[in-house]
């Protein structure tokens, strides 16, 4: 039975991330979200049921537009196989996999978005929020205790600040951003899923997490200094859901 749920949650997670990755390609150019039918995004044509199976349709074309040949982004088959996989993991490690998906496919999108674009859109931080929110009050119901409201709250606040403040402080030191303007919101709604201490534990995770990429890009043969701009949201977005999952949710 179990394996059923792990590729039902796959498939639903597949379909997900097929809309994540519209989201990805089309947001930042302003290009609308929903529309009447699905087309190619270089030649306009429209896609037929067959050719919108995620995953396998990239897969049997060759990840190329039957009609004009031209590359389908890449970074659609990513997020497809991303979203499929927070299924099958939520499932499979998760005290509350519904749950899990909702963090898991929002995060992914904001750590695709500001690893592609260096951007975390506030509206999609505040959606996070919202739903983070949300599970603590039900948890707080669930378990007739409302310290549950009281951890995100302060998670919330926590979450938001001490990435603020490292931005004033680093501006204040050395006369420039330091931070993008989306990191602190995007930890603040961090911090309503996971509480005060998720948030410290996503800012170990996320810092090693650098750590080991500048490692690998300087083994590339990259010069790392310090003003080598990192996509911090990513890493704190790749370091928030294990860490909630590890929180035993």
């Amino acid at each position: 039975m179990l394996i059923v749920f792990i590729l039902g949650a796959m498939a639903l997670g597949a379909v997900i991330g097929s809309f994540l990755g519209v989201v990805l390609i089309r947001m930042p150019d302003g290009r609308p979200l929903v529309v009447a039918r699905s087309a190619c995004d270089t030649c306009d044509k429209e896609l037929k049921p067959f050719e919108l199976v995620p995953i396998l349709s990239w897969v049997i074309q060759g990840g190329k537009c039957r009609e004009c040949g031209s590359a389908i982004d890449r970074w659609q088959l990513a997020a497809e196989l991303g979203g499929a996989a927070i299924g099958a993991m939520a499932v499979m490690l998760s005290t509350f996999p519904i749950w899990a998906m909702v963090l898991g496919w929002q995060l992914l999108l904001l750590a695709m978005l500001d690893l592609r674009h260096m951007w975390l859109p506030r509206q999609l931080s505040a959606l996070l929020g919202a739903s983070g929110a949300l599970f603590a009050l039900v948890m707080g119901y669930w378990s007739e205790d409302v310290m549950a409201v009281v951890q995100s709250m302060v998670g919330g606040v926590f979450g938001f600040a001490v990435l603020w403040l490292l931005g004033q402080g680093y501006l204040a030191w050395r006369g420039q951003e330091g931070l993008g303007g989306g990191d602190p919101p995007l930890l603040g709604a961090i911090g309503l899923w996971l509480g005060p201490l998720g948030v410290i534990h996503t800012l170990l995770v996320a810092s090693l997490g650098g750590l080991a990429v500048a490692a690998v890009l300087r083994a590339a043969g990259q010069r790392i200094t310090r003003d080598t701009m990192l996509p911090l949201g990513t890493l704190l977005a790749l370091a928030a859901w294990p860490v909630f999952l590890w929180q035993g949710m």
